[in-house]
C-alpha cells in the first residue's frame, strides 16, 4: 500500500472491479467498463475481499498479507478466491449476487510487535486499529481490524485467533507467538 491513502474513487475502483469480476466468473451479465487503472492501483499491494449477505452474514473472505502483486490483480484473485474458494462456504452463484455485498481492505505491511509478556500483549493491541497475525511454527492465522467489532476483548480476540490457527486459545500466553500487526484501508459498497 502506498504512504498516502488511497481516494475515494480508487477505492470504488477496487470494488466495482471485484464484483465484476465475481459477476464474470459467474456468468452473470455485467455492464461494467472498467477505465484503467490509475498507477497507485497497478503498484505491488496486498488486499482482502469480504463478501457478506444483505443481513451481513458473512459468505467469503480471502485476502493477502503481502504485496507480491499489482493491488488490481491481487483484488481480482482474491475476489475469486473469496467467491469460490473459502473453504468455509459453498461458491457463491449467480443468483446471490443481489444479495451480496462486497468489502476490499488493502493493507499496510505487517510489521512485528515487540511484546513482553501476555500482559504487554494486550496493552500493545490497537482494538478497531490493527490486524493481528499470529505465527507458531506451522500454524498461522489473522483477524482483520473490523473482527474487533464481533471480538472486542483483546483476551477473546487472541483466543479466538489462536483457535483460528489450529492452536489452544490460550496460545497467545506462550513466549514463542509470533506476532505482527497492520492496519487496513477499508472500502466497502453501501
Amino acid at each position: 500500500m502506498t504512504a498516502a491513502p488511497l481516494t475515494q474513487e480508487e477505492g470504488h475502483y477496487l470494488l466495482t472491479l471485484a464484483r465484476a469480476t465475481i459477476a464474470e466468473a459467474v456468468g452473470a451479465k455485467s455492464s461494467t467498463v472498467l477505465p484503467a487503472p490509475s498507477p497507485r492501483l497497478t503498484a505491488p499491494g496486498a488486499a482482502f475481499v469480504t463478501l457478506r449477505t444483505r443481513r451481513g452474514d458473512l459468505r467469503g473472505c480471502i485476502g493477502s498479507l503481502e504485496a507480491r502483486r499489482p493491488l488490481v490483480e491481487d483484488v481480482r484473485e482474491n475476489a475469486i478466491a473469496a467467491a469460490f474458494r473459502d473453504p468455509r462456504f459453498s461458491p457463491v452463484k449467480a443468483a446471490e449476487l443481489p444479495n451480496l455485498t462486497v468489502e476490499v481492505s488493502v493493507l499496510t505491511k505487517p510489521e512485528p510487535l515487540d511484546f513482553d509478556g501476555p500482559d504487554d500483549l494486550l496493552h500493545k493491541l490497537r482494538p478497531n486499529i490493527d490486524g493481528v497475525l499470529i505465527e507458531r511454527g506451522w500454524n498461522r492465522a489473522t483477524f482483520l481490524p473490523q473482527v474487533w467489532e464481533q471480538l472486542p476483548s483483546p483476551e477473546e480476540f487472541l483466543a479466538n485467533l489462536c483457535y483460528k490457527a489450529g492452536l489452544p486459545p490460550n496460545a497467545w500466553r506462550w513466549p514463542d507467538l509470533e506476532v505482527s500487526i497492520y492496519q487496513v484501508e477499508k472500502f466497502e459498497e453501501a
